[in-house]
């Protein structure tokens, strides 16, 4: 529902032993492309492999954000047969991407359907929406629920969140049952605004 780069309230040691891990597995594997080796992490900072996936991510656009490569771009290259630079990418800011979906949360994010009425995205520096939407679009059952992926970077974490908040506060859905009120609240929770936000918060939120 959000993702966010570079990772939040976690050691030097621990970001650099992530960066050695994962060039370690996808050498071992003689994996070639984009993709993506995830962790997950427990309260007491262990870190465990989760798995890897080889193809190019929905949230690709925080990295995109924060590195300036356009991993679109790049995948295409691979495709015809062209290296990737070896350098390691600079890291510029903090990006965060909040998934629009057409779902319920307060029915167990039943997928929602409808005709999109009246449609209004943010805009701005700093900000970026990947949308298929249009006034008059029909939101089928069939397909996947992702709506937009509205995308905000800044020089720090606390502008990247406060620029989010702003884009999905100007954000309009009309016809259709959306997750913008949970992600405002996300957006607001404490818990998340210091970088400690876990697996379970979303459902802390519903109980609430």
């Amino acid at each position: 529902m959000i993702e966010e780069a570079p990772i939040p309230n976690i050691d030097d040691r621990t970001r650099e032993d992530l960066w050695k891990w994962s060039k370690m597995i996808i050498r071992a594997i003689g994996f070639r492309g984009l993709g993506t080796v995830e962790y997950l992490m427990d309260h007491e900072g262990c870190t465990y492999f989760l798995e890897i996936n080889g193809r190019l991510q929905v949230e690709h656009p925080v990295t995109e954000m924060v590195t300036g490569i356009d991993l679109v771009r790049e995948q295409i290259m691979i495709a015809a047969g062209s290296r990737v630079s070896p350098q390691e990418p600079h890291i510029s800011g903090h990006a965060i991407e909040c998934r629009v979906n057409a779902e319920n949360p307060a029915k167990n994010f039943m997928p929602t359907t409808g005709t999109v009425t009246s449609l209004r995205l943010p805009g701005g520096p700093g900000t970026r929406v990947d949308t298929h939407l249009f006034p008059g679009c029909a939101i089928s059952s069939y397909y996947d629920p992702l709506l937009a992926k509205l995308i905000a970077h800044n020089s720090t974490r606390t502008g990247a969140l406060k620029r989010m908040a702003r884009m999905i506060q100007e954000t309009r859905i009309e016809g259709v049952v959306t997750n913008i009120d949970l992600l405002l609240k996300l957006l607001a929770n404490e818990k998340f605004l210091s970088g400690n936000g876990d697996t379970s918060l979303v459902m802390q939120l519903m109980k609430k």
